[in-house]
């Protein structure tokens, strides 16, 4: 029982933490939405796009964490990253030149590790 109680206290935090950095980023960007979406192993990606186009992404243990921290931040959820969605997203010239890489003159990725 007390593994229990601690896994729970654990996601509890996690919760708090991600809430807190959602409610941050809607704070800075003059209200937010967001979308949660399934990464395999690794969790679950909150997508974040403010009122003003700045957009931004957390990534939860999981999808129940990822859920529970958005409700708790008071966002509007979306089921997918679709059209109407998107097109609140403002990019500027980094975004592009990132992502154009070398087929367009961006800068290149840095080399992995591996």
């Amino acid at each position: 029982m007390a593994d229990t109680q601690q896994v729970d206290a654990k996601d509890e935090r996690r919760v708090a933490r991600l809430a807190k950095q959602i409610s941050a980023f809607s704070r800075e960007h003059g209200g937010a939405e967001g979308q949660v979406a399934y990464i395999g192993e690794r969790g679950a990606r909150i997508v974040l796009v403010g009122e003003d186009g700045g957009w931004g992404d957390l990534v939860a243990p999981s999808v129940e964490i990822a859920n529970r921290a958005v409700e708790k931040a008071g966002i509007t959820v979306h089921d997918e990253f679709d059209g109407e969605f998107a097109a609140k997203v403002t990019t500027g010239p980094y975004e592009w030149s990132r992502m154009a890489g070398i087929q367009v003159g961006g800068p290149k990725n840095p080399p992995s590790d591996t």
